[in-house]
Order: structure tokens, then sequence, then C-alpha cells
């Protein structure tokens, strides 16, 4: 279908659903002019948030930081389109019964004499779905505001019987998922960096996506990441979007895309990371070492598999004590659990836990977790750890809900002293 059709029909469906969701609200408010116009100016207000995010998603944005106007309009956007999917999703639920109640009284009409064959709605009804409507709404609208830069620190005591006794208390932060071509606020940034900072560890690790697309998305916050430092060093991996720029930009053409990763590579290097793709190194300590591994990206479903975790595993040894860095975690039941050696801890992150959901003490639910078998905080198997990282930024909407920004602490513990 040519694009203008396509845009009309998605126009024709967007209004036919509107009007539907407008008119079981009119119920409540019996025809009020001014509900009617202040209705009508949000939904015309939307489309056109929606158009203009539309638009500035279509050039090619790089070393800038995104407007605030852009994601506060598509976040408010996303929210009230989540508010009327709930109302809409309960209302036709209602209509549904009367429909179903009618159809009886129909039928029984036929052999004994009744009196009306449909109700109508009720709005008590409605009055009850437009409030459970304005729950994700609402928390949708602190997700945009506060929520995305509420990050959070979470602590992790990992122990280990075989763990080198000079790393015994050795304190790793990692962080994932920055996505820097989302941001909108420097300031914002640099609080979590200084949170990072403030943490002490003794090794940063950076599990991938360092932009949604473009290379040129971390330009504006190089300066404030290269200010992290920690004494055993920083490292890094790439995730499935760090590819994206590179076929955008390059194509298929092999000499353009080593051009691209080349230059992408060095933006690493002034953040102060050493990149580890499909390699390994040792990290030393008074006299004792352990291996710290990183792989490309390797994603279950339509997501590159760069990752060659033999490439990266030739070095080491079957009786070293292991960790690696995997950006998504898909990788470690495909993978790693079946893998000769034992790597004793991976890091990934890739989920976001979708960025909404529950995290309350033990109780975690996303809707990611029926995409995603491990999809936040550590699993355990056979003697192995896998810990999933919630990501440091946000990507397509703008905010966060029940999933704070993540920066992991953590702490290395060994049972044979």
């Amino acid at each position: 279908m040519p694009r203008i059709g396509f845009l009309l029909l998605v126009l024709v469906l967007f209004i036919s659903f509107d009007w539907y969701c407008y008119a079981g609200l009119n119920q409540i408010f019996s025809g009020n002019l001014w509900f009617t116009v202040i209705y009508w100016i949000i939904s015309i207000f939307v489309l056109i948030g929606f158009y203009k995010v539309f638009i500035d998603f279509s050039k090619k944005i790089g070393d800038v930081i995104r407007s605030v106007s852009t994601n506060l309009l598509m976040g408010f956007g996303f929210a009230v389109l989540v508010a009327k999917i709930v109302f809409a999703g309960l209302l036709l639920f209602q209509d549904i019964g009367i429909l179903l109640i009618g159809i009886i009284n129909y039928a029984i009409s036929f052999f004994v004499e009744s009196h009306a064959i449909m109700s109508s709605r009720n709005t008590n009804i409605i009055t009850l779905s437009a409030l459970l409507a304005s729950i994700p709404f609402i928390s949708m609208i602190y997700g945009i505001t506060l929520g995305k830069y509420k990050f959070k620190v979470e602590k992790i005591n990992l122990k280990f019987p075989d763990l080198p006794k000079a790393f015994d208390g050795f304190k790793i932060v990692q962080i994932s998922d920055i996505h820097a071509g989302s941001f909108d606020s420097l300031l914002q940034v640099q609080k979590g960096i200084d949170l990072i900072n403030a943490q002490k560890a003794d090794l940063i690790l950076f599990t991938g996506d360092l932009v949604n697309s473009l290379k040129e998305e971390i330009n504006p916050y190089l300066k404030a990441f290269s200010s992290m430092s920690a004494p055993f060093g920083m490292f890094s991996i790439l995730g499935n979007h760090d590819y994206y720029g590179m076929y955008q930009v390059a194509g298929k053409d092999p000499i353009a895309r080593r051009i691209y990763m080349d230059d992408f590579n060095k933006k690493h290097e002034k953040i102060g990371f050493k990149l580890l793709n499909n390699d390994s190194t040792k990290i030393e300590k008074d006299g004792d070492s352990i291996r710290l591994i990183g792989v490309e990206n390797w994603g279950a479903g339509p997501f590159p598999k760069k990752g060659d975790l033999d490439k990266a595993l030739v070095e080491v040894g079957h009786e070293e004590f292991s960790v690696l860095l995997s950006h998504d975690p898909t990788h470690w039941d495909h993978h790693v659990l079946p893998h000769l050696k034992h790597i004793h801890l991976t890091l990934s992150g890739h989920t976001h836990g979708m960025q909404f959901g529950i995290n309350i003490g033990k109780f975690k639910w996303s809707p990611v977790k029926y995409r995603y078998k491990r999809w936040m905080g550590l699993y355990e198997k056979a003697g192995q750890y896998l810990y999933v990282n919630r990501g440091f930024g946000f990507l397509a909407w703008p905010g966060r809900v029940g999933m704070s920004p993540e920066i992991t602490l953590i702490e290395l513990e060994s049972t044979s002293i």
C-alpha cells in the first residue's frame, strides 16, 4: 500500500479508537462542553507530538543532546495512548457483556414476554474504568519526568570457593545500556556518573549499547563518562545497538564498515574503556589473578551474532577464575552454560527490565519476562552465575516506572579463607 494510503488508514483507525474512548468518557461528564474541548485538544496535541517526534527521529541526529521537548512529547503521547488503551479495553469488556446479555434476552423474548432487550452502560463501571486507566497514566508521567534518572545502586555479594585470596572483597561496578542518544540532560547523566564513582569500585565494567544507533550520539557525554575511574581499569563490550549505525552509514561496504567501527572504538578509548571484542585479559592483584573475558554481541532472535566465545576463551585456563561480559543474557543459556570451560560469573544487560514493572523486595515482574527467560537480577546454575543489569539509560519510551536505572556493585568473597 502506498505510504500516504497507509498513513490515512492509521489516521482513520486512530480517530475511530479515539472516538470510542471519548463516547465512553462523555457519559461520565454528561456532554460537558469543557470536557469535549479539553479531550480533543489533548488528542490533537498528541497527534502533532507524535508527528514531530517522527520528523526528529527521521533526521540523522548525531553529536547533539536530544531536546527535552522531544522526550516529553513522546513520553506524554505514550502515556495518553496507554491510558486510552486500558480504558477502551475495559469499556469493550463491558460492551461485550451488554451485547451477550442482549442476545440472550432476545432469544428469551420468543418464549417469554420481556422488557428491554439491550441494557445501557453502567456509569459507575465506566467511572471505575477511567480511574483504573489513570494509574498507568500517572505512573508514566512520573517515569518521564523523574523516574528515568532516578539511579539506584544494587549491591550484590557473591561467594566462591575458588576465588583467589587476593580478590577477597574485590568490588566491581557494572553498568549497561547507556543509550546516549536518548538522554536530554547532561546534568542528570553526570549525577549517575558521580554515583558510579562514589562506589569506589576496584573495576568498572560496561556491558554494551553505548548508543542507540549512530556513534556520534555519545559525543556530548564523552567528557562526563571519562570522569569515571577505577584502580584496576575500565573495560567494555559492544551491544546490538552499537552495530546499527555501521549498517546505516556504511551499508555493505567492508572498508566503510571498518572505518566506522574503528572510530567508534576510539570513543570507548576516550572514555577510558578497553574494549574486549572476543578477547580476554588478566586482572592481577598481589600475585594472584582473575580472567576478564569479553564477547561481541550474541543474541537469540533477530540480533547481531558476532560473539565468539571460543575465540575469547583461547588463552583462558580451565582452572582460572573468570568473569565474562556478554551483552545479551540469552547467550548464557545457549553458549556459556554448555561450554566445557567453567565461567564463574557472566554480566549482561539488554532487557532494561522493559523500563516498566514491579521491583519490590523479592517480588519482581515486568512484561519482558514473557520474552526473556533471564531478564533482571541474579541467576545461578551449576555453580555459574549470571547477573542481568536493567540499564543505565533508556530507549524508545523516554521513561522508567518501577525499573530504575541501575548501577550494580558486586563484591566478590572467597569462602576458602
